[in-house]
């Protein structure tokens, strides 16, 4: 990876206007960050949703400068700067359209083909939720599961303390920038998680105060990792519901524990198993029936899928997708490999009947 390239990112991201979905549409049609303030405007016009006013926000002022700035500051924090397209982007949040143009990581910033159980409630737990929650952890020790939480109190800090405890990997999802870790009594044990080959995630860069809509944006990580989300006690409003829709949204599996109909704080959770949103949780269990979990399995690369009994065509097609791994829209496939979208749609067809790609919403495709 260029590190160079991770100012144009940066620059990118910063820059008004231009907001996570429309900076990765940019960088899939140039070709990379920096070939974008590179390039002329008449190309940049025939992208899709791209006008005069963006085209002006990227040539009027210059933000490398600024970008290179903040990068050197993470570099003395001991912070990585990743982009989406990076090999240490967590794999399942690539799939997600809305996923941040670049994440901070500090600690392990590698999750490729791992099992990872995001845990979320609210933050006025009870001594059962706690419990409940310790013995969700405990169980996911045989399956070596990497766990993932708020760093919030309650349910959050219960889950992240519980790895910890049985020497599982925790990783924490943070609203704020990485050296501002909040709520600060739970530094401690944010700490023991780097130590423990665990780490946090945020997608704001240092000096970055927590605010308050800053969290349900955090939640959207959280969710996007996650192979699984388990909702442990939730009332009907908060956090932990936002999770566990935005989880439902991206077709995670979504598992909400019952608890009592008296409770406030089990209401959340009883609201998700009677709308269908999420199944409900007895033990671990469910989570290898539903997700073909076998203990002590670890999840392997997948296999390298033989294509020399395909056309160019559609090697051009598989090409573009092992590139690109969270997906093209048709539009973009069609441009990157110039094929013309008529023919890429019957290669597509092929290629999916095949098992080899996938269709997304929107007229996205990508490898399986």
């Amino acid at each position: 990876m260029n590190e160079d390239e991770n100012s144009y990112v940066l620059a990118l991201k910063l820059t008004p206007g231009i907001g996570d979905v429309l900076a990765k549409q940019l960088i899939s049609y140039c070709g990379s960050a920096s070939a974008i303030f590179k390039e002329k405007k008449g190309a940049l016009l025939k992208i899709p949703n791209i006008g005069d006013k963006t085209i002006k926000a990227l040539t009027s002022a210059s933000f490398i400068k600024q970008a290179e700035d903040s990068i050197l500051n993470c570099e003395r924090q001991n912070v990585s700067v990743v982009p989406y397209f990076h090999p240490d982007f967590p794999e399942r949040l690539k799939t997600v359209n809305d996923a941040p143009l670049l994440i901070y990581t500090k600690g392990k910033s590698s999750f490729l083909n791992t099992k990872m159980v995001g845990i979320v409630g609210t933050r006025n737990a009870t001594n059962y939720g706690k419990q409940i929650t310790e013995k969700i952890v405990e169980e996911l020790v045989a399956h070596d599961a990497i766990v993932v939480s708020g760093l919030a109190y309650g349910i959050d800090i219960t889950a992240h303390r519980a790895a910890l405890k049985n020497n599982l990997s925790t990783v924490a999802v943070l609203a704020g920038g990485l050296d501002k870790i909040y709520p600060a009594v739970h530094k401690k044990s944010a700490l023991e998680m780097l130590e423990n080959g665990g780490g946090w995630i945020s997608e704001y860069p240092p000096g970055t105060k927590p605010e308050a809509h800053n969290f349900p944006s955090r939640n959207r990580i959280i969710a996007g990792m996650s192979e699984a989300l388990i909702v442990v006690e939730a009332a009907q409003k908060g956090g932990a519901l936002i999770t566990a829709n935005i989880a439902y949204s991206y077709n995670r599996e979504v598992f909400a524990v019952p608890g009592d109909l008296e409770h406030q704080y089990s209401e959340g959770c009883n609201a998700l198993i009677r709308a269908q949103k999420a199944n409900i949780y007895t033990g671990v269990k469910d989570l290898e029936y539903l997700l073909g979990w076998k203990k002590g399995e670890v999840k392997s690369k997948k296999q390298v899928i033989d294509l020399s009994t395909y056309g160019e065509p559609e090697q051009k097609i598989m090409a573009m997708l092992d590139e690109f791994k969270a997906g093209l829209h048709l539009d973009e496939l069609s441009w990157k490999t110039q094929i013309s979208v008529h023919e890429a749609v019957s290669y597509l067809l092929t290629l999916e009947f095949d098992g080899l790609i996938k269709s997304l919403p929107g007229k996205r495709y990508m490898k399986v």
